[in-house]
């Protein structure tokens, strides 16, 4: 049999690429199916659980809310206070080449609105509350718990899944509303200290520069990031293999693939709603 000539000599290693090409684009395919299933499967139960006398469990949502929004308002509040701070110093700084420090206030007030405070709220979860999803399905799946809750008859998207879809898509755009106040704030300490305007003028130039489309526009892209997050912690907490050092990649996996989707997602959407 003739050698493949796209293997050997006049074209080597274009098939192998594309051979590659055509794996990843088939498995990234795959993947996005199986987040869409899972998150209709989780939508499913949180809207007809009452009526099949199977609701998702209250108190596993609320106590899930706890962690992942209660617990983490000191850090967010920290870093958008520093975020806010470094855009303030960075503008006045920008601006001051052409004498226009007065018109810092509304690049500022609409890149924390708009962007970084749903960013950096999707960020933070992502790295504190979506490894410990992924860790915590991951454990049980390896334990064979997922299994046993199959064989008690209660399906494990509803009793797992569906109260940290609900806690996530609550508290994240909740975080971010809180990031909003705290990182305006923090701008405009130093905005009313460095150039001498007052905080009330300073807000009366954040209402005037900020509308409430640039307000849900943030809150819309932290409820996306919610759910990225979240599916992406289910996925790869229930492939996990290996045993305890299959934990620590699929936690790991977790987080670094949802920083990424949050990421090209925040790109896509400002794209998309600037066009």
């Amino acid at each position: 049999m003739a050698a493949d000539p796209t293997r050997q000599g006049f074209f080597p290693g274009i098939a192998d690429a594309t051979e590659r090409l055509g794996r990843s684009t088939t498995g990234v395919i795959e993947l996005m199916g199986h987040w869409a299933v899972l998150l209709s499967e989780s939508l499913y139960w949180i809207v007809m659980g009452p009526r099949l006398k199977q609701p998702v469990r209250a108190n596993a949502a609320v106590q899930q809310m706890m962690e992942i929004g209660i617990f983490a308002v000191p850090i967010v509040a920290l870093l958008s206070a520093t975020i806010g701070l470094m855009l303030a110093m960075q503008g006045i700084h920008a601006l001051s080449k052409f004498g226009a420090e007065d018109q810092v206030v509304y690049g500022v007030s609409l890149s924390i609105v708009r962007e970084f405070a749903a960013l950096i709220t999707g960020i933070l979860v992502a790295g504190r509350s979506g490894s410990a999803l992924a860790a915590r399905l991951s454990t049980m799946q390896i334990n064979q718990e997922v299994d046993a809750l199959q064989v008690m008859g209660i399906n494990p998207v509803r009793f797992l899944v569906a109260p940290a879809l609900i806690a996530i898509v609550i508290m994240i755009p909740a975080l971010a509303f809180l990031a909003n106040i705290v990182a305006l704030l923090a701008a405009g300490v130093f905005v009313s200290v460095d150039l001498g305007i007052s905080l009330a003028a300073y807000w009366n130039q954040v209402f005037d520069s900020v509308t409430l489309g640039d307000l849900w526009h943030g809150l819309t892209k932290a409820v996306i990031f919610a759910i990225l997050i979240t599916l992406i912690g289910v996925s790869n907490g229930a492939s996990v293999t290996g045993g305890a050092e299959g934990v620590g990649r699929v936690t790991t996996r977790a987080v670094v693939q949802s920083i990424v989707a949050i990421l090209v997602t925040d790109m896509l959407f400002v794209f998309i709603t600037t066009r």
